[in-house]
């Protein structure tokens, strides 16, 4: 069976000793491919020289909606890193590095750590406008935002998108799957009702998974890592009723068509 972990934070510190062993511990299960996000210029960069060193690692450049230096932040914002590097610059290095990656992301919208609709909306529309020349998919975060986001996308007619971690209600995640877009369900599928709720009503067609590693761990005690994604497919396949094998082959060609 082939596993894919379509988001995951690689480069993050948590990782930087241990690479090695959670990249074996992902192939020993049978991870084929691991989607690293950057989430601004500086990250991006990083990003370019760690996928050097494993072909499992597949990098996606992006601009984090809480990174991006133009957009206001709450004070609650404080886990947050803005870049230095301005929004139209971080987009001109992404086109300039088109051949060198397999999507665009982590982008979005947030609304729990930001207020400042007008520059994340901003941003965002020139973010589907370079996915649109570019020709990339889209790893989308819409924390608190799923309705614009989706509204936004279904306004640009650009539907070449994975909902990273969607936490919309039912009736967003129909539509969401109504017009096209992907879903990716992260491995604390284990445990979260929010993402089990999504397996249930959306078609196999629709499902990616992800793991958004080193977080979101699907065990108490233990960090998260893409050899968790096995855990994700099997609870999939529990609430499809479906062989695991049958659902992994099925998200795998999810991930042909949205990303190869």
């Amino acid at each position: 069976m082939i596993f894919v972990d379509v988001h995951c934070h690689l480069d993050d510190e948590y990782f930087k000793d241990k690479l090695g062993a959670v990249l074996k511990r992902a192939k020993d299960v049978g991870v084929k491919a691991i989607i690293t996000q950057g989430v601004n210029h500086e990250k991006n960069q990083k990003i370019l020289d760690l996928c050097k060193k494993d072909n499992i690692i597949k990098p996606a450049f992006g601009l984090y909606p809480l990174d991006a230096p133009n957009v206001i932040c709450n004070e609650d914002a404080k886990d947050f890193s803005k870049s230095k590097v301005d929004v139209d610059t971080t987009l001109k290095f992404i086109e300039k590095n088109k051949n060198n990656i397999i999507a665009i992301g982590e982008v979005g919208i947030d609304f729990k750590f930001s207020e400042d609709e007008e520059h994340q909306v901003e941003n965002f529309k020139k973010i589907i406008d370079l996915a649109k020349k570019i020709r990339k998919p889209l790893i989308v975060h819409s924390r608190k935002a799923e309705k614009l986001v989706i509204d936004l996308l279904e306004d640009a007619k650009f539907f070449k998108v994975d909902m990273h971690c969607f936490s919309g209600k039912k009736s967003l995640v129909k539509r969401g799957a109504e017009l096209g877009l992907f879903f990716s369900i992260p491995a604390n599928i284990i445990k979260s009702d929010q993402f089990q709720m999504n397996a249930k009503l959306l078609p196999l067609q629709s499902i990616l998974t992800e793991t958004d590693a080193p977080w979101l761990s699907p065990y108490a005690g233990k960090m998260n890592e893409p050899a968790f994604i096995k855990d994700a497919v099997e609870k999939i396949a529990e609430l499809k009723k479906l062989t695991v094998e049958e659902t992994a082959n099925a998200i795998f060609q999810n991930y042909q068509t949205l990303f190869l």
